[in-house]
């Protein structure tokens, strides 16, 4: 049995590109969703008084949800229509559709549940990045690998990406973040449900276009919101749907260092009032359980490392059945 798979569009300021977008998807693509997020150009009502492709079915939201809304909302129907993949592809025309195979391939050979495109890969063509896009991506590159587990990864605000049904269906979707942190927050519980996930190099088209993600943006809004989600990931990974070694070195760890942060605070403190100097002892009861607390918190983040998931999603289910 052939698989099936279908285009998902989030539109929102892209009346003058979508057109365009429309006419280079592929003729094996089965279905192909415009999700109007209430977009003040009416893209939407663009798409159906212009476009004559039948494939094209154009899904209105009634109010701007994001971009992380208007493409769930574009996968639920997407898989309620039969589709065992559905791939996210942004109507403004800097995402590579002749990439789209190297994007389908890990889903179509049962390797992965989940790709997305990198554009990291190629040296020569990061030249042609902006500069503001480069250094914010790679920082939030980083930032975004503690947060959601996926350590193999990079370029973690691409959105060029496909996902299998059967990863969507254990996803849960009220969790998943509607704005422009939609990606990232798409990977994090991606790792909670144990997603095999995978890079393709994907090199980006740069036009004229404005790209939201600003370099403030990601200094001051992202990290805390990664920060939020990695305290979210290691709760569910290793608190309530497992515990294991790095549950133990994590809490261990953690109660050493705000011990000896905490004792060295106080013995500071009580020591600047009565104007009493610090013994090499007390210093030591202070230096001890931080170094032993950072040592098992570093050992915790490397299970973390080497401890990807074993199978597919897809993969397992297909067992099941047989």
């Amino acid at each position: 049995m052939d698989t099936c798979f279908a285009i998902v569009i989030p539109c929102y300021k892209v009346r003058e590109q979508i057109l365009a977008v429309l006419e280079a998807v592929p003729a094996d693509a089965a279905k192909i969703y415009v999700v109007d997020d209430a977009c003040p150009q009416e893209s939407g009502k663009h798409v159906r008084e212009h476009c004559r492709d039948e494939r094209v079915t154009v899904l209105m939201m009634e109010r701007n949800s994001g971009v992380g809304g208007a493409t769930l909302r574009g996968f639920a129907q997407a898989f309620s229509d039969g589709a065992d993949i559905a791939v996210k592809l942004d109507g403004d025309g800097q995402m590579r559709v002749e990439y789209l195979p190297d994007l389908l391939a890990p889903l179509l050979s049962g390797r992965a549940d989940f790709t997305k495109g990198n554009r990291f890969f190629d040296l020569k063509k990061l030249e042609q990045m902006p500069r503001g896009r480069l250094f914010g991506n790679i920082g939030l590159s980083l930032l975004a690998k503690f947060a959601t587990g996926h350590w193999h990864i990079s370029d973690p605000t691409n959105g060029f990406l496909a996902i299998h049904r059967a990863a969507f269906s254990r996803l849960s979707e009220h969790l998943i973040a509607r704005n422009y942190f939609f990606e990232q927050s798409l990977l994090v519980h991606l790792n909670i449900i144990r997603a095999t996930v995978m890079d393709v190099p994907v090199p980006a088209r740069y036009g004229e276009e404005s790209s939201s993600l600003s370099v403030m943006r990601c200094l001051f809004e992202f990290p805390p919101r990664l920060l939020q989600h990695f305290v979210r990931r290691v709760f569910f990974r290793y608190f309530l749907l497992d515990i294991n070694a790095a549950t133990f070195f994590f809490v261990i760890g953690v109660l050493l260092s705000f011990s000896g942060v905490g004792f060295a605070i106080f013995r500071w403190y009580t020591g600047m009032v009565t104007d009493t100097p610090q013994s090499s002892g007390t210093v030591a009861l202070a230096l001890t359980p931080t170094i032993l607390g950072a040592q098992m918190i570093l050992q915790a983040i490397l299970i973390d490392i080497i401890t990807p998931p074993a199978h597919p999603i897809q993969a397992l289910q297909l067992k099941h059945r047989k």
